[in-house]
C-alpha cells in the first residue's frame, strides 16, 4: 500500500510504502522507486536510513540490526562499497573500505579483548601486508595471506624478544633471525613455528 505524492501515476516525491511482508520504506520517489533520501524498516527490527538511488542503498547510509549491530559508510547499487565503521554486537569494530558488502582494501580491525589488525584485506580475510597487536604488548608486522601469517614478517615480544624472518601458514618457517631479550641475535632455521637448528 503506498500512500504520498503521485506524478504521471507513478509514485513521486515523498511517499510511504508498506509492502505485503510488513516492511516498510517511507521518504522520497521517483518513477515508481526510492530515489534519494529514506528509510527502509524491516519487520524483523532492522533498518536502513540514507541514500537511494533506482531502489538499491546507494551513497551514504546507516543501517541497524535487532543485535545492535550497526554499520555507517557508503554503498553502491545495494551493497556496502567505499569507505565505512562496522560495529558488531560482540563489542569488535571495523573501520576502512568495504568493496561488495566485504571487507576488501586497508582498514582497521579492533576486536573486543583487545587485539587490533590494521592493514590489508581481500574478501574479509587479513590478505596483503599489516600489523597485527595484542593487549599484552606482542606484535607482528608482515605479509598475511587468508587470515595468516605467510611470507616476511617481524615478530616482537614484550621483553625485547624478537623473530624477524620467514613464515608459512600462520607459523615461523624457512630462514629467520631471532634476537633474545638481551639484544643477541642468532640466524636459523625453523619448521612449522619451532626451531630446527641454528645456522652459525
Amino acid at each position: 500500500m503506498y500512500e504520498g505524492l503521485w506524478e504521471n501515476s507513478k509514485a513521486n516525491g515523498k511517499g510511504r510504502l508498506i509492502h505485503a511482508d510488513g516492511d516498510v520504506y517511507e521518504g522520497e520517489w521517483q518513477d515508481d522507486k526510492a530515489h534519494g533520501k529514506g528509510v527502509y524498516i524491516h519487520t524483523d527490527g532492522a533498518r536502513y536510513e540514507g541514500d537511494w538511488k533506482e531502489d538499491r542503498q546507494d551513497g551514504f547510509g546507516v543501517e541497524t540490526w535487532p543485535d545492535n549491530a550497526k554499520y555507517e559508510g557508503h554503498y553502491m547499487d545495494g551493497k556496502k562499497d567505499g569507505a565505512g565503521k562496522f560495529f558488531w554486537a560482540d563489542g569488535s569494530n571495523y573501520e576502512g573500505e568495504f568493496c561488495d558488502n566485504n571487507i576488501h582494501g586497508h582498514g582497521i580491525y579492533e576486536w573486543a579483548d583487545g587485539r587490533r589488525y590494521d592493514g590489508e584485506w581481500s574478501n574479509n580475510k587479513m590478505h596483503g601486508v599489516g600489523r597485527f597487536a595484542w593487549k599484552d604488548g606482542r606484535q607482528y608486522d608482515g605479509q598475511y595471506k587468508d587470515d595468516k601469517k605467510e611470507g616476511e614478517g617481524t615478530f616482537t615480544w614484550p621483553d625485547g624478544r624478537k623473530y624477524v624472518g620467514a613464515w608459512h601458514n600462520g607459523k615461523q618457517h624457512g630462514i629467520g633471525t631471532y634476537t633474545d631479550s638481551k639484544g643477541r641475535e642468532r640466524q636459523g632455521e625453523w619448521k612449522e613455528g619451532k626451531r630446527i637448528k641454528w645456522l652459525g
